[in-house]
């Protein structure tokens, strides 16, 4: 036989093979069908569920959008029924709250940058006790105050000698340096030994300051006013022989804002009454209201006492533009303190050297034209 043949005959084998195994399979098909009809349910259709719907896959779960407030509602717990009231249980009275502890006193009050401070305690003091005390401190040649802690206030003040006012505290101040110096051992152990004498005939406590911190501190203090106590003046003089007009001058200062004050000087006051600047008379007759129209002089001073006044260089700038109006206005010169005419860069020159003096001020902690600077340069 040939190979085509041995092929042919292959083929048809395989094909024979493949329509008896189809046909038997299709056979056991069948069968299966026709015995599944010949059986009845086992189970009431109307009670149970069917067999198909028992192996029917679930349906898938499927979430609503809802408002979050629907979504707090629906996860909150049902609300449990309402309990019957009950009696609240007895409960014993409570403790009264314990009385509020009275304030702490404010700090006693002191200038640390120029004071030395000696502190007085006790129950009740009747301020009447240090009047001989406080007379006998007027000897001294530095400022000293005295302050009282009333009993019952939180406020300290002024001790009045002779008052039948209680204190529960008493501080005496004893400024350190002024324009004449600075305190010395000597004075400080004088107010030292002034009030522990009364101290102790009262069984009070006495309480100071180290005594030779505050001297040291003294001596700075008084090294800083010499450095910084300065006086400028400006000077309106006739020309040659001539007298000043008076009454031009007056008329003049009178429309700028000074007034003629009790030692016979014209005065430009802050709102403090405090001196801004001033104008005298060069000689020795001070002004008064019934001699100007007979009065005489050859000339007026400005004087601008530096470390009083705040706001310095603007106050000077004023007063060297009254000069220049009132040397205009008089025929007279605008001159410095040795008479030498003041020019503008004369003028600049002054502003420099006090806007040094006002930065050493201000760096000192004692600004000019303060409290503090009103008590040292006094």
């Amino acid at each position: 036989m040939t190979e085509l043949q041995i092929a042919l005959a292959v083929l048809g084998a395989l094909a024979v093979i493949a329509i008896l195994v189809f046909n038997r399979l299709q056979e056991r098909k069948y069968r299966r069908q026709a015995e599944s009809a010949l059986e009845g349910p086992a189970e009431d259709a109307l009670l149970k569920t069917p067999q198909a719907a028992r192996e029917a896959p679930p349906a898938p779960f499927r979430i609503e959008p809802v408002l979050r407030e629907e979504a707090l509602a629906r996860e909150e717990p049902p609300a449990a029924p309402a309990a019957e009231p009950q009696q609240p249980p007895l409960r014993e009275p409570a403790p009264p709250a314990p009385a509020p502890e009275p304030p702490a006193p404010p700090c006693a009050p002191q200038d640390q940058a120029i004071e030395y401070r000696i502190r007085i305690a006790g129950g009740s003091i009747l301020a009447s006790a240090f009047s001989e005390a406080m007379s006998r401190a007027k000897n001294l040649s530095k400022p000293v105050r005295w302050r009282g802690l009333p009993l019952g206030s939180q406020a300290w003040e002024d001790l009045k000698a002779w008052s039948d006012r209680h204190y529960r505290q008493i501080v005496v101040s004893l400024q350190l340096a002024d324009r004449n110096g600075s305190v010395d051992e000597a004075e400080l152990g004088a107010l030292l030994t002034l009030v522990n004498d009364v101290a102790r005939a009262l069984n009070l406590r006495v309480q100071s300051d180290d005594a030779a911190e505050a001297l040291q501190r003294a001596r700075q203090l008084d090294m800083f006013c010499v450095d910084v106590d300065v006086l400028i003046g400006l000077n309106v003089v006739a020309r040659g022989e001539e007298s000043l007009p008076l009454a031009a001058v007056r008329r003049e200062v009178t429309a700028a804002g000074l007034s003629l004050a009790a030692d016979g000087t014209f005065q430009l006051l802050d709102n403090r009454g405090e001196i801004l600047f001033s104008l005298c008379n060069q000689e020795s007759t001070p002004f008064h209201p019934d001699n100007f129209d007979s009065l005489q002089t050859r000339g007026v001073t400005l004087l601008f006492d530096v470390p009083r006044v705040a706001d310095g260089l603007n106050v000077f700038d004023l007063m060297v533009g009254l000069g220049r109006k009132l040397a205009h206005e008089s025929g007279g010169m605008l001159v410095d303190d040795n008479i030498r005419p003041l020019t503008d860069a004369g003028i600049e020159k002054i502003r420099r050297q006090l806007t040094q003096i006002y930065a050493k001020m201000d760096a000192k902690g004692l600004p000019s034209g303060s409290m503090q600077a009103l008590r040292i340069f006094s």
